[in-house]
């Protein structure tokens, strides 16, 4: 502690240096946080919504083809099937194309069986099912647009001809998704005609030890039909959603660290040319006793500080980027990008070490050389 007032004043000699390498630390890290944020995505969605005794059961040919509503009473009849709730994509906007956010319908009566850990009330629930235009809303989007309970709204149809005005009866929480509308699916079919078809049917069983016996029986009933299903686990079912951004994910981890290394050279550069300008004072130091290992601990510090003050202001400009990102209603599952504290240790971890493995180096040679050899240079 007794040289932090020596570490301080070497910061601000040269105060346009420090700024500078401040920032070009913060804003690689800003861009290595808010990268390796991204993968994140995944493991929260699955972490926060799966649950281990639903299954989803749609098109074998693909989540583009529809499956008769008509299976549901055929599934209700398989052992350990306790819910069963359809439920159709409608894929509305609330004002404008940018005003995108995950909408659907399903019948209403087990939704609260289906889904009780949403988080809403029992007297919500009795609306939803009582008003035929009703509509559950998720946090994020209540936000986003800045509704509210009793508020009546329109989506504005782009896969269906027709738009749907719906009134809000309650709030998502809990478990589901945060930018999530649900209506009822009888008032969408009254609008399109009576289809009888649906995009997916939703099945929980009574145990989670069951659902691959579910799952086999729900495929094998409709094996050789015209509408062939396929059958998964609510994890996998997200999971296989989310296979079209791997590549994504995978591309920014790889961005973000070619990102540290670029900075790390940067930094070890300047903290070369900066201890190469101080290589008199250095050796003026140790001729009056200041120990090699001292000089080298005063020198890490130096960067280290660095390091943290540009690491801290970049993941702390992500986290709050990534923050308004999110409520802002981003497209697909990135609106529920945000950073956990695991990534902004980590960032911090990255700070400490750009500053130090920047520094070690010429830090070492400089606090090692030969007094008189470094006298005479620059005498």
């Amino acid at each position: 502690m007794k040289y932090t007032a020596l570490v301080l004043k070497n910061l601000v000699r040269s105060k346009r240096r420090t700024i500078l390498t401040v920032l070009s630390i913060a804003v690689s890290l800003f861009i290595f946080s808010a990268l390796v944020s991204v993968p994140t995505v995944a493991d929260q969605i699955l972490g926060n919504t799966a649950s281990g005794t639903r299954i989803a059961t749609h098109n074998k040919a693909g989540l583009a083809y529809s499956i008769p509503v008509a299976y549901k009473q055929r599934i209700v009849a398989i052992p350990h099937v306790e819910v069963v709730v359809p439920e159709s994509w409608f894929g509305g906007v609330y004002h404008e194309v940018s005003d995108q956010f995950p909408n659907l319908a399903a019948d209403p009566e087990q939704v609260d069986l289906m889904w009780p850990d949403w988080g809403i009330s029992k007297e919500q629930f009795e609306q939803f099912k009582k008003i035929r235009t009703a509509c559950l809303v998720g946090g994020d989007t209540m936000k986003r647009f800045h509704l509210h309970l009793g508020q009546q709204i329109q989506l504005r149809g782009t896969l269906y001809p027709f738009n749907v005005t719906l009134n809000i009866v309650g709030m998502i929480g809990g478990k589901a998704p945060p930018n999530f509308l649900l209506f009822r699916r009888d008032y969408l079919e009254e609008a399109a005609g009576r289809p009888g078809i649906v995009d997916n049917i939703w099945v929980k069983v009574d145990k989670p030890e069951n659902v691959p016996q579910v799952i086999a029986a729900i495929d094998e009933g409709f094996a050789n039909s015209s509408a062939e299903t396929l059958s998964e686990s609510e994890a996998a079912f997200i999971g296989n959603f989310l296979d079209q951004y791997r590549t994504f994910f995978r591309m920014a981890e790889l961005l973000g660290f070619i990102v540290v290394l670029m900075i790390g050279l940067v930094a070890a550069n300047t903290a070369a040319m900066s201890i190469r300008e101080r290589r008199g004072e250095i050796a003026v130091m140790r001729s009056i006793g200041f120990p090699a290992r001292t000089i080298l601990s005063l020198l890490l510090a130096e960067s280290i500080l660095i390091g943290l003050v540009g690491g801290i202001l970049g993941c702390g400009s992500a986290y709050i980027v990534l923050r308004a990102f999110s409520i802002g209603g981003a497209a697909g599952p990135f609106n529920t990008i945000h950073m956990p504290p695991m990534i902004l240790a980590e960032t911090l971890v990255v700070a400490a070490l750009i500053g130090l493995f920047s520094a070690i180096v010429p830090a070492s040679s400089a606090a090692r050389r030969n007094i008189v050899d470094a006298l005479r240079t620059v005498a």
